[in-house]
């Protein structure tokens, strides 16, 4: 079973665009979207493992230039 979840980006003023449209190249990323209010960028991200998953948002993701923030929220199953 896959491990999802949803990475809030807050990013320098003027990079969301840029920074989304590099986040959708990730491998692993399944939506990147810019928003309005407290973080810019919005990324879905799946990955075969909870280290699978750091180890890309680490690695791959916040290495992207202008990125100054991300806060990452797995997704939970309940029922």
């Amino acid at each position: 079973m896959a491990v999802n979840a949803y990475v809030l980006i807050q990013t320098e003023v003027g990079r969301a665009a840029t920074v989304a449209a590099q986040a959708r190249d990730i491998p692993g990323v399944t939506a990147a979207d810019d928003v309005t209010g407290p973080y810019d960028v919005i990324v879905r991200a799946e990955a075969e493992s909870v280290d699978d998953l750091g180890r890309m948002i680490v690695s791959r993701l916040q290495m992207l230039e202008g990125i100054t923030r991300t806060l990452t929220c797995p997704v939970v199953n309940l029922q």
